[in-house]
């Protein structure tokens, strides 16, 4: 079978040479061998985000989202909500029993520091949730602009950042911008299969961990920290996934992440662009669009079904709208091993769909 090439939000297209690298021989997860793998993708990690610590899960991201809470959370929770993914993260943030609140946002909007410092101004909470770049919408929200108002007016409040698909497509500063986590799943711009996230933990974070009380095993930081001193993890981890990261990571010091991130800008004006010319409109606010999705609002009315029908004929899969978007906003994903090429002939051939189709 003949798998279509992918230009959804995640998973992302992986290349040759990172399946293969992910191919390489197991090794026993409790082996010095082991411990010398975890060391070279833990240092290059916490290199490439500027994190003093980074965990490894063999999980997705959703799994991090009750992590960040559980081991944090004592009075009450703020979750930042603007799209699909922020509002499950509240509806995880209660599914965990802890007292939260959801300050909403219409889809499409960003979450805007004002938002944010009205909310914490009450003094009711000690924890913030925030998705940087909002897959379902596009949509990337001022992160170093909440981070330094979180940080600095109200410094007892503990910052969670989902950079599911922003990270290492756009700059993130772990330490210096004072996150208290931050963490995606690596199905997106890191490039790689899914089940797998990466998760940077500051110090206070721990130190509050270790205050709390009845947060599970399998998703506790200390249990995570614990095996972070040994060079391990707590239990056996994907060891393909780390052999990629590894291969991965040594692609970004070859392209550089200055040049990597000016490559997901390029891309997203590109897509932009061409979503211009066929007179469509960008679904997200003015300012805050996404450098590796571009969501885009279907005034012109396009049979998004049937054009999905059609790329998937000429070999190639788009993605349709999230949820309750579908065929009013459609995204195209430009991120991790896509490279200009790629995009620039994935949007002609689209253009050929919407001749055949008579939508041009």
């Amino acid at each position: 079978m003949i798998y279509p090439k992918l230009f959804i939000p995640g998973p992302t297209p992986v290349a040759e040479d990172t399946l293969a690298a992910m191919g390489q021989p197991q090794v026993g997860h409790r082996t010095p061998e082991f411990s010398e793998l975890w060391a070279d993708v833990t240092a290059g990690l916490e290199k490439v985000l500027g994190a003093g610590k980074v965990f490894l899960f063999s999980n997705p991201a959703t799994g991090v989202w009750e992590a960040a809470v559980r081991n944090t959370v004592k009075k009450r929770c703020l979750n930042l909500v603007n799209g699909a993914f922020s509002s499950k993260w509240h509806t995880v943030t209660d599914a965990c029993g802890l007292a939260c609140d959801a300050l909403k946002k219409p889809w499409g909007k960003a979450v805007h520091v004002e938002d944010v410092d009205e909310a914490l101004a009450s003094g009711k909470y000690d924890a913030v949730t925030l998705v940087h770049n909002e897959t379902s919408t596009g949509v990337m929200s001022p992160l170093r602009e909440i981070a330094d108002l979180v940080s600095g007016k109200y410094p007892d409040v503990f910052l969670h950042v989902d950079a599911v698909s922003s990270m290492m497509g756009t700059e993130i500063k772990v330490d210096e911008w004072r996150l208290d986590t931050c963490f995606a799943s690596v199905q997106k711009a890191w490039a790689l299969p899914a089940g797998f996230a990466v998760c940077a933990v500051s110090d206070r974070t721990l130190e509050r961990s270790a205050e709390m009380q009845r947060k599970g095993y399998f998703l506790d930081f200390m249990v995570y920290e614990n095996y972070y001193k040994k060079q391990q993890t707590p239990s056996t981890p994907s060891i393909p996934h780390m052999y990629g990261l590894q291969k991965i990571l040594k692609d970004i010091e070859q392209e550089g992440l200055a040049a990597r991130f000016k490559r997901h800008q390029s891309m997203a004006a590109t897509a932009q662009a061409w979503a211009d010319r066929h007179g469509q409109e960008l679904f997200p606010e003015a300012g805050y669009e996404s450098p590796t999705i571009t969501a885009i609002r279907n005034v012109r009315g396009w049979d998004v079904n049937r054009l999905y029908e059609d790329l998937e004929e000429l070999g190639y899969r788009m993605d349709r709208g999230y949820g309750k978007l579908r065929g009013e906003a459609f995204r195209i994903a430009h991120m991790g091993a896509v490279m200009p090429e790629d995009l620039d002939v994935f949007l002609k051939t689209f253009d050929h769909a919407l001749d055949d189709e008579g939508e041009a």
